[in-house]
């Protein structure tokens, strides 16, 4: 009987967060309170159309939560990381260390 193998650690990345743009989001978030859809959109060099797609999908799995309000007449969307996100964000980066070796 041979004796099973270990999963290689890239089995426990997150799927989610694994996307170029959604790791960039919770990487600025992970460091931040909240931010402003127009000052996360800047930071990470995206269209409005691909930040608000990539934005559903995170708030979808529970990592982020989005708020809507407005500031006199104008609309204004703030995004912060649940502390579900966080967790998963943790857990995410270090099985990106635990592959790297580190």
């Amino acid at each position: 009987m041979s004796e099973p193998t270990a999963h290689h650690p890239r089995h426990e990345l997150s799927e989610v967060l694994h996307q170029p743009v959604r790791f960039s989001i919770a990487a600025a978030l992970a460091h931040t309170e909240t931010m402003d859809f127009k000052d996360l959109r800047n930071t990470l060099q995206v269209s409005d159309s691909v930040l608000s797609k990539q934005l559903s999908l995170l708030e979808k799995a529970k990592i982020i939560d989005i708020k809507k309000a407005f500031v006199g007449k104008f609309p204004r969307t703030s995004v912060k990381m649940t502390q579900e996100g966080r967790s998963a964000w943790n857990h995410h980066l270090d099985t990106l260390r635990k592959i790297a070796g580190e």
